[in-house]
C-alpha cells in the first residue's frame, strides 16, 4: 500500500480521530490494474481538487484503493440496521472505506469514501468488491438525482479493477468486470450508526456521537433547550421534505433499511432503485423486496417507521426519565405526516402550475386517474405544460380513455392563473423531461459492462440536465416499450 504525498488530496480524518468505537481501522485491497471509467469534473472542481490530478496514475491510485492519502487512517465504519424490518446489531462498512473528509474554507465537511475497496471486518462473508454495472448505476442515478435538485451523494470517480469477480447474472455465476466507486457525502452518518452506539450500551459513546453530527449536521441545535431533541427534529425535518420529493419525481429507492437512511438528510445507496414508470403507488421493482415493504406509496411511512428507531436509540439522551424522554421523542415523531404532506403538497402544486395550496384534491384525481389508465407518472405530467401552450394532444394521447383526463382537464384549468405561457414554463422547471429510465439503464449498464462507456455516457448527459428539452433526444422522454416492464427488477449490486 503506497501513500499519496502533498496537498493534492487534503484530507482530515475526524471521524476517525473523534469516534473511535464506531469504526475499525482499515486499508483498502489493492486492485490489479486501475483504469479511470468515468471522474465527475464538475464534482472535482467543487471539492477544489485538479482534474488533471485525478486522471493521473497517481490520482487514479487513490480513487482504485491502491494508495491512501497523506497523513489520515482510513477507516471502516461501523453501524447496526433493521433490514427489512429485521434488526441486524452489527453491519458496517463490508466493502467500503472512509478516507477522510475534504474541508470547505468556511469548515463543511464532505466525505469521501471508496465502495468495492475490498473485504473489512464487517464483510459478513462478500468477497469486498463491486462490479461495473452497479457502480456506474449509482453514479449515473445520484448524479440525475442531483440534477434534480434531490439531496444526495454523489459519485466522483469510477476505476475500473481489472479484476473479474464472480456475481449472479440471469440466474447463473458468471464473471463480470470489477469497479470501485469514489463517493463524496456530507457524511455517512446513519439512523443505524446510532443503532450501533445505543447498543454498545456506553453512553458517553452515543453522546460524542450525537455532538459529532450536530456539529456536521446541525450547528443551530447548539443553542436549543433541549439540544439531542433539536437534532432529531433535523433530521425528520429533512427526511420528510426528502421523501417528498422522491415521491414527486416517482423514484423508489428499494432498500430503506435504517442504515440506508442518513442523519443529513440525503440520499444514500442506489442499489435497487428505480423511477416509476406508470403510475402506481404498489410499484416495486427490488428482486428482494418480496412483501413490497419499500413500494413507492410506502416510502412516507417506511421512513417515520425508521426515524422511531432513531428516536428509540436517542432516548436516553432526551430526558432521564424513560417515560418524558419518550413523551418527547413522540411529540417530535408525530410531525412527520404533516410535514411531509406539505413539503409534497408544494412539489405537486409546482409542477401542476397551481399557486395556492388547497389543491390536494385535484392533484389526487389527477393521480388516481393516471393509475386507472395506466399513465407514464413523467411523461403524464411533463405533457400537462403543453396543454396551457394550446396543444392538448400530447396528454390526450398518454390516456386510454381521453374523455376523463378532458374533464379532469377543465377543472384544472379554471383553478390557473391567465398567463398560461408563463405557467406553461414554471411547470416545465418542475417537470423533468429525461429521467434514468429503466430500460435504457439496463442498456447503457450491458453495453458499459461489455465495453462500450458510449451509451452510458450519453444518458448521463441526458438525465443531468434532465428539464430543458433538446432535438435530437426524443427516444430518451418515451416511456418504456410495452413489453419492458413486466417482471421488470433491479438488484442491490452485492
Amino acid at each position: 500500500m503506497s501513500v499519496a504525498a502533498g496537498p493534492r488530496f487534503d484530507l482530515d480524518d475526524s471521524f476517525a480521530r473523534e469516534l473511535v468505537g464506531l469504526h475499525e481501522p482499515w486499508e483498502p485491497v489493492p486492485v490489479a490494474e486501475p483504469s479511470l471509467l468515468v471522474l465527475n469534473e464538475a464534482l472535482a472542481a467543487e471539492l477544489g481538487l485538479d482534474v488533471e490530478v485525478l486522471r493521473s496514475a497517481e490520482g487514479v491510485a487513490v480513487l482504485a484503493g491502491n494508495a491512501v492519502p497523506a497523513g489520515v487512517t482510513t477507516v471502516a465504519q461501523a453501524y447496526a440496521g433493521h433490514q427489512f424490518g429485521g434488526y441486524s446489531p452489527r453491519l458496517g462498512d463490508g466493502r467500503a472505506l472512509l478516507l477522510g473528509e475534504f474541508v470547505d474554507d468556511d469548515g463543511t465537511r464532505r466525505d469521501l469514501h471508496l465502495k468495492g475497496s475490498g473485504r473489512t471486518p464487517f464483510a459478513r462473508g462478500g468477497d469486498g468488491r463491486a462490479a461495473v454495472g452497479p457502480m456506474l448505476r449509482e453514479y449515473l442515478i445520484s448524479e440525475a438525482m442531483h440534477a434534480l435538485g434531490i439531496p444526495t451523494t454523489r459519485a466522483l470517480a469510477v476505476v475500473a479493477t481489472g479484476e473479474p469477480i464472480i456475481r449472479e447474472v440471469e440466474g447463473r455465476h458468471a464473471h463480470v468486470p470489477g469497479a470501485v466507486l469514489a463517493r463524496v457525502a456530507s457524511s455517512h452518518l446513519r439512523v443505524g450508526t446510532f443503532q450501533y452506539a445505543a447498543a454498545t450500551g456506553d453512553p458517553e459513546l452515543l453522546r460524542t456521537l450525537t455532538d459529532y453530527a450536530i456539529a456536521r449536521h446541525a450547528p443551530a441545535a447548539v443553542d436549543a433547550a433541549n439540544v439531542p431533541l433539536e437534532l432529531f427534529e433535523s433530521v425528520v425535518a429533512a427526511q420528510a421534505a426528502l421523501v417528498a420529493q422522491w415521491m414527486a419525481v416517482g423514484f423508489i429507492h428499494g432498500v430503506m433499511n435504517t442504515d440506508n437512511t442518513t442523519i443529513s438528510g440525503e440520499t444514500i445507496d442506489y442499489g435497487p432503485c428505480a423511477f416509476m414508470d406508470a403510475y402506481d403507488p404498489a410499484t416495486v421493482f427490488s428482486s428482494i423486496d418480496h412483501g413490497g415493504r419499500y413500494a413507492y406509496g410506502n416510502q412516507p411511512a417506511i421512513m417515520t417507521w425508521n426515524l422511531a428507531r432513531l428516536a428509540e436509540a436517542m432516548l436516553p439522551l432526551f430526558d432521564d426519565d424513560t417515560d418524558d424522554a419518550i413523551e418527547l421523542a413522540t411529540g417530535v415523531l408525530q410531525t412527520f405526516p404533516e410535514r411531509f404532506q406539505r413539503a409534497w403538497s408544494i412539489e405537486m402544486h409546482a409542477k401542476l402550475g397551481l399557486d395556492a395550496l388547497d389543491s390536494d384534491e385535484l392533484i389526487g384525481d389527477l393521480l388516481a386517474l393516471m393509475g386507472e389508465q395506466h399513465v407514464d407518472y413523467t411523461s403524464g405530467l411533463r405533457s400537462l405544460s403543453a396543454v396551457l401552450r394550446g396543444d392538448a394532444e400530447a396528454a390526450r394521447s398518454l390516456f386510454a380513455e381521453p374523455d376523463a383526463f378532458d374533464a379532469w382537464s377543465e377543472r384544472w384549468i379554471a383553478e390557473l392563473d391567465a398567463d398560461h405561457a408563463a405557467l406553461a414554463d414554471r411547470m416545465d422547471r418542475a417537470n423533468p423531461l429525461y429521467i434514468p429510465r429503466n430500460h435504457l439503464v439496463e442498456e447503457a449498464l450491458a453495453a458499459a459492462t461489455a465495453g462500450d462507456l458510449g451509451p452510458f455516457d450519453q444518458l448521463l448527459d441526458v438525465v443531468t440536465n434532465p428539464f430543458d428539452e433538446r432535438s435530437g433526444l426524443e427516444p430518451y422522454a418515451q416511456p418504456a416499450p410495452g413489453d419492458f416492464g413486466l417482471g421488470y427488477q433491479t438488484f442491490c449490486g452485492t
